[in-house]
């Protein structure tokens, strides 16, 4: 790297706390009676994503489309097949386990699954003083009052410390596990479907303790899910992916209220409206097939298939990323090849009536 990139991407890092440049992830195939041998599954397709000093970024989409391993490429949890991940600007792409301990502290994981990301042998108190005495090297009396202050900060008391995982509740035990990654006092908390597994009213109590900790301890966030109307509820900016690539990313409002992408708007039309006259209403773009295999990806669109809109180009031409009114992104080639929006929301009636047509 030359001085003038270092320099570059120093200044950059004021902003950008975390980031990965053009990401790349390939898995092996599997073998069987219809694999291909030596096939490569191509889960993330050149995605660039920066999380912002003190804001959430939410990623979205549907299951399968890569967002769990971009955040666990961010996290050095998997290596990159291609790409750069710069943490405060340095390269932290292929450093070595001893290296990465000081980017393991500023870099903690909430996971889906409270019941199976504890272990159900440890008492609370040993799970979140684990990580504390890993990085911050306390012990004794000065490690029993940093787990009491950090079980605090998330709504429990210090009694909690004495108990098993099996005699917590779903939200007590994500709870805990919040608490386990805030314990080495990180700068970026990346939650993966961390309320997917809990009820409706316990999910919102996560997510406004998860506002409450950002503004208290000045947390960067990536909040991984597949439903837009949480990821709306507490994140900065979106970016939304399909088949490994990000198709569109944005400030939230403007993503949410006026998508720019086919995929964003059918997101969208599914999420259900709480007013019943409202749900009945609404105009619901139903997406028909299956998504592509990511072992033999489309060359064009890696949408096209399914979008009711798609035209000649999507299916042999990738659309680059275009600007879009209010901020943000998307890559579609209706912004610029089909019915030219040059930066302006999709009309929905756009997507009903191609499909109507179709269909």
């Amino acid at each position: 790297m030359t001085t003038t990139r270092k320099a570059e991407d120093q200044e950059l890092a004021v902003e950008h706390v975390l980031e990965g440049r053009n990401l790349v992830k390939e898995f092996a195939g599997r073998s069987g009676l219809f694999s291909r041998k030596g096939s490569q599954v191509r889960a993330v397709d050149g995605v660039t994503v920066r999380l912002r000093k003190g804001r959430t970024l939410g990623l979205v989409g549907e299951s399968g489309s890569g967002k769990s391993t971009v955040g666990r490429l961010l996290l050095r949890l998997l290596d990159v097949t291609e790409g750069e991940i710069l943490l405060n600007g340095d390269d932290i792409t292929k450093e070595k386990h001893r290296d990465l301990r000081r980017a393991r502290r500023a870099m903690q994981m909430v996971f889906q699954d409270p019941y199976s990301s504890l272990n159900p042998t440890m008492r609370v108190g040993e799970l979140v003083g684990e990580p504390i005495t890993y990085h911050l090297k306390l012990r004794g009396s000065a490690l029993q009052e940093e787990v009491d202050r950090t079980l605090v900060a998330v709504g429990l008391t210090p009694e909690h410390a004495r108990r098993f995982p099996d005699e917590l509740s779903g939200g007590q035990r994500q709870r805990v596990a919040i608490a386990r990654a805030l314990g080495p006092s990180p700068e970026v908390l990346v939650c993966d479907e961390a309320v997917s597994a809990l009820d409706i009213s316990i999910q919102s109590q996560i997510l406004n303790l998860l506002l409450r900790l950002q503004e208290e301890f000045g947390l960067t966030i990536l909040f991984v899910s597949h439903d837009l109307s949480v990821v709306r509820h507490v994140s900065h900016d979106v970016a939304v992916m399909y088949l490994g690539q990000v198709v569109e990313q944005g400030p939230s409002d403007r993503v949410v209220d006026h998508p720019a992408h086919p995929y964003t708007a059918a997101l969208l039309s599914a999420v259900p409206e709480a007013k019943p006259s409202a749900q009945r209403d609404r105009q619901k773009i139903l997406l028909h097939g299956d998504p592509p295999s990511p072992s033999a990806p489309p060359p064009g669109c890696p949408f096209a298939s399914r979008c009711p809109a798609a035209f000649e180009p999507c299916a042999e031409i990738r659309p680059e990323h275009t600007p879009v009114e209010g901020g943000g992104t998307v890559a579609c080639h209706l912004q610029t090849k089909g019915p030219v929006l040059a930066g302006r929301p999709v009309p929905i009636e756009l997507l009903v009536k191609r499909k109507e047509a179709v269909h």
